[in-house]
């Protein structure tokens, strides 16, 4: 079979190779992987910026999602012919995380998903949305779970609250999706205004672009009265942290996700304890929040947005268009 992998850091070091087929053992199913989507950390991974230490080679990318072809002696949760996706960390079955579960993640700690076919744990797997393609099932295990958590278990939203989102990628998108869901009024940012006006076709009440407006945070006070936005959901990172401080109401959620971005300058304590905000790191979800959220995504019959689709073969190109940040929603690679 083939499968892509990291030799060397690099987007110019991804090798195709060719490996022996897969047999699943106890326990283990076999699935024929037909899209894998891409997110920021399966570029950082490629690039060597995630952990300089990563044993290699690694096959890269932690979301994907296929059929199964096989299952292993002892498998009660599939059948052959089922569609399913893998979870992103492969021991975070429910509950609170702690760090036996949070190890295991898929194209990081272990080889990843940017293969012909996988072999899995059957208690690393859920069901897809049969509404779904498989392009549009395969953004779901982390961009969508992390967006999931952010809004509904972090930042508790209700209807007309108000929720920031940044930028147009995977998780902002998403997390503008599931804010709408639940009836919250979302406001966004972006450094493209043809980006926000296709972020408002999907529901975003209005936007500004931060190139114009630096100091977005004092934008959103203006839009919600000078009270502020009951969540942030915070991508870009430290460079954004001291405007999403600004932007979020007193006592409301910054939901931190993202490492886009850096600042010389530090973080302020005291902002966070005179708006006594509540701050919640967000590292994806357990496989009981993935099949919590696919029960909202098959209620509602929601379409996750595929930007671009590239061949298996153009695997490097799909990590260059992510690179080079010029997408909307998510890039994804058909096997």
């Amino acid at each position: 079979m083939k499968v892509w992998q990291i030799p060397a850091f690099g987007i110019d070091h991804l090798q195709l190779v060719e490996r022996a087929a897969l047999t699943p053992g106890p326990g283990q199913v076999a699935v024929r992987v037909h899209a894998v989507s891409l997110n920021y950390r399966d570029l950082l991974i490629t690039l060597g910026l995630y952990n300089p230490k990563l044993a290699l080679p690694r096959i890269p990318c932690s979301d994907g999602a296929g059929e199964v072809t096989a299952v292993g002696e002892g498998v009660t949760r599939f059948k052959v012919g089922d569609r399913v996706a893998g979870i992103f960390m492969q021991h975070w079955i429910d509950g609170p995380a702690d760090a036996a579960k949070q190890r295991g993640a898929l194209g990081g700690d272990i080889d990843g998903m940017l293969a012909e076919s996988v072999l899995l744990d059957q208690n690393g797997l859920v069901p897809i949305p049969d509404h779904l393609s498989w392009e549009e099932a395969s953004t779901l295990p982390c961009a969508a779970v992390t967006a999931w958590n952010a809004v509904v278990h972090a930042g508790r939203v209700k209807p007309g609250d108000t929720v920031v989102i940044q930028g147009t990628g995977g998780v902002s998108i998403f997390a503008l999706q599931f804010a709408k869901l639940l009836g919250a009024r979302v406001l966004g940012t972006s450094g493209s205004d043809e980006k926000l006006a296709r972020a408002k076709a999907l529901g975003l009440d209005a936007g500004v672009n931060y190139r114009q407006h630096e100091d977005w945070a004092k934008w959103v006070l203006e839009e919600t009265g000078g009270s502020g936005a009951d969540l942030v959901v915070e991508v870009g990172g430290a460079g954004t942290f001291a405007q999403s401080l600004k932007a979020v109401r007193v006592g409301g959620h910054i939901a931190q996700i993202g490492i886009l971005s850096q600042s010389a300058e530090p973080i302020q304590i005291a902002p966070m304890l005179h708006k006594q905000v509540h701050l919640q790191g967000i590292y994806v979800g357990s496989r009981a929040d993935f099949e919590e959220m696919n029960r909202a995504i098959t209620l509602h019959r929601l379409q996750p947005i595929v930007d671009k689709t590239f061949s298996f073969d153009q695997a490097p190109a799909a990590f260059a268009l992510m690179q080079s940040a010029a997408h909307f929603g998510k890039i994804v690679i058909r096997n």
